[in-house]
């Protein structure tokens, strides 16, 4: 697993890693706590708050993690991390000088192509390139393909049943239609209470008078 913060979460880390499971640290930008860190922001980028990620990481280091990923942090403060450390360093957005690199592979290859999106691509991110295109025709494509009825054709339904015993489920069929119906008209009338109740209490009942 993966666990972000610094020292706060070294105690943490430390009785997962006496139970026998494998943890990565993340220390500097962590996505999952933005809302307390003010958003999507580069960390570390005064002295005393560079030396504080450090302090982070061998605190993680000692915990036990077995390698520490290094987010959107300038490059001297990583190479300064990963001098220090004895296990491997991984950098996003945080120069050449860590012991691997990672990118989000949705942005290496360009898989989405909405614009609020592409005005969200991380400044670190190297595109190599822009799938969203081809993904957007080729769905584009399905969908006329399914409202067309061209797709499934016989091609890609390739389950078939003996025409035994594909006759014989016809009788089960036919042997308890009634009953079917039945339970159908049940369900139905259910199902339509329900849904007059949620718009009730969403909307309140005089929606509906």
């Amino acid at each position: 697993v993966k666990i972000e913060g610094g020292k706060s979460r070294a105690d943490t880390l430390r009785k997962i890693v006496e139970g026998g499971i494998a943890v990565m640290a993340h220390v500097g930008l962590t996505p999952q706590a933005i809302s307390v860190i003010g958003g999507f922001r580069a960390q570390g980028r005064t002295a005393k708050k560079a030396r504080l990620l450090l302090d982070d990481a061998l605190r993680m280091q000692d915990a036990g993690a077995f390698a520490i990923v290094l987010e959107c942090v300038p490059a001297p403060v990583a190479r300064a991390i990963t001098e220090a450390l004895e296990i491997p360093t991984i950098g996003i957005g945080a120069g050449g000088y860590t012991s691997g690199q990672v990118l989000v592979y949705h942005d290496l290859l360009g898989m989405t192509s909405h614009p609020h999106h592409e005005a969200h691509v991380p400044k670190f991110c190297k595109r190599y390139l822009s799938l969203g295109d081809h993904i957007n025709q080729a769905l584009e494509e399905y969908r006329k393909d399914v409202e067309s009825g061209s797709f499934p054709s016989d091609e890609y339904s390739p389950y078939h049943m003996a025409k035994d015993e594909e006759a014989r489920f016809q009788q089960l069929l036919k042997e308890d239609e009634d009953e079917r119906l039945q339970q159908l008209a049940v369900t139905r009338k259910m199902l339509k209470e329900a849904d007059e109740y949620e718009v009730a209490s969403l909307y309140g009942s005089d929606l509906q008078k």
